[in-house]
């Protein structure tokens, strides 16, 4: 009876409410789509037009929490890219357990590579070797985008760098750009957004189920309205990729500033409805690329974040063990690519096989970069895929190629396929 009263309490607790309405604007749940610690992602429809997105839910149970849910909310907003997936709009919530942060993004109907895989597997089928290249070309543009940050060149105001500038949750005045309720009523329906009649929202609570906002006069600037000011709205309700917004193109008005993933995995790769495009997604673990690791103490530090935040099975030898002296940077996504490739082929990770279900032995394995592809029945795949991923999975970090060199192996090895096709 104990555990039934804790799981229905942890169920009361993580289910958002019926029905969320914004501005007048009611938002129906439909279902959960997914979770993951203290966030869940429900698929919500716009009772109005009918318009479906992702509602992601994420609940702070401290300042701490809420610091890290900001640095996701802000990484949507720093990574303009045609393949990173963009944040429509985003609000903060005061209830009885405390602050909730909701991100509205895109919903993708065919979900995530990782829904793929399992499709495969349970139709025993595989990907053609052209899709699969072709979703991790758009994946890699992705991770350029990120690896080769300047900031301001996505057409976004700069936010703040220092973390340690930012008032602590109780100091600051909640408040995120929504659209009006006539202005988002225009752009859901397919109309052009005024910014300028879009208000602040300074509080919202839970009340009766309906998540209600209290429309507030401008107050005092705060870390999250500068935030907000810069993102999309709900109007742009549209899971189409937004114009080419590539950093290499862009104007550079500061210096190259390196970020890294650091979670890339099939989960959180998205598929568009057409299927063919991939959209990287899930931004909670960016962070600057180049760390530096100066003692045993910081070493410790990036081992434990790592091991929180990247997933076991796509982490890199370098975060399984941080050494002192030894700086981290963006090659921790060139391994996870590698593992990632590699799972989209064999329904599985390098390191993850039904003998190495232990951390132990996942971990030993990525340390010594002990794989090996499968035979038989399993091996359909070029030489020159196994050749690409191979080139990924080198423990040295220095020994592996860098973003640019895997967007140009991909190209090679995908007009080879073409050809022999």
């Amino acid at each position: 009876m104990d555990f039934v009263q804790q799981l229905l309490a942890c169920t009361a607790l993580c289910a958002p409410s019926k029905d969320v309405k914004l501005n007048g604007r009611t938002f129906k749940i439909v279902r959960l789509l997914g979770e993951g610690g203290f966030a869940f992602v429900y698929l919500a429809e716009d009772t109005s037009s009918g318009r479906q997105f992702a509602l992601k839910k994420i609940r702070c149970q401290s300042s701490e929490g809420y610091r890290i849910a900001m640095k996701e909310v802000e990484a949507y907003k720093r990574f303009r890219h045609p393949y990173c997936i963009r944040c429509l709009d985003s609000c903060v919530i005061q209830d009885e357990e405390g602050q909730v942060i909701y991100l509205f993004l895109p919903f993708y109907k065919r979900g995530n590579l990782q829904d793929a895989i399992n499709d495969h597997v349970t139709s025993g089928s595989r990907f053609g070797e052209r899709e699969m290249l072709r979703l991790f070309l758009k994946t890699c543009e992705a991770v350029r985008a990120m690896h080769t940050y300047v900031p301001g060149s996505s057409g976004t105001a700069q936010l703040a760098q220092d973390e340690s500038t930012y008032p602590p949750p109780q100091q600051r005045v909640s408040r995120m750009r929504v659209p009006s309720a006539h202005s988002l009523e225009e752009t859901l329906d397919g109309g052009e957004d005024d910014e300028q009649d879009a208000p602040l929202i300074r509080t919202s609570e839970m009340s009766g189920g309906i998540l209600e906002s209290n429309n507030a006069p401008e107050a005092s600037t705060s870390a999250v309205a500068q935030l907000s000011d810069q993102g999309d709205t709900l109007g742009s309700l549209d899971p189409k990729p937004a114009p080419n917004l590539n950093s290499t193109g862009a104007k550079q008005r500061g210096k190259m500033t390196p970020w890294a993933h650091r979670d890339i995995k099939p989960a959180n790769i998205m598929v568009t409805d057409d299927g063919q495009d991939a959209i990287l997604m899930d931004f909670g673990s960016a962070a600057p690329a180049r760390v530096e690791v100066p003692s045993r103490s910081v070493a410790l530090t990036q081992q434990d974040l790592a091991a929180e935040q990247c997933s076991m099975p796509f982490r890199a030898p370098e975060l399984f063990d941080v050494k002192t002296g030894q700086d981290l940077d963006q090659k921790v996504d060139i391994w996870s690519l590698g593992c990632t490739l590699f799972a989209l082929a064999f329904h599985h990770s390098p390191f993850e096989t039904e003998q190495e279900q232990q951390g132990g032995s996942i971990a030993m394995a990525v340390l010594n970069g002990q794989y090996k592809f499968p035979s038989g029945s399993g091996d359909k795949y070029s030489q020159p895929l196994k050749d690409l991923i191979s080139s990924m999975l080198i423990v040295d970090p220095e020994s592996r190629p860098d973003i640019h060199q895997v967007i140009t192996s991909t190209k090679a090895a995908l007009a080879r396929n073409e050809q022999v096709s």
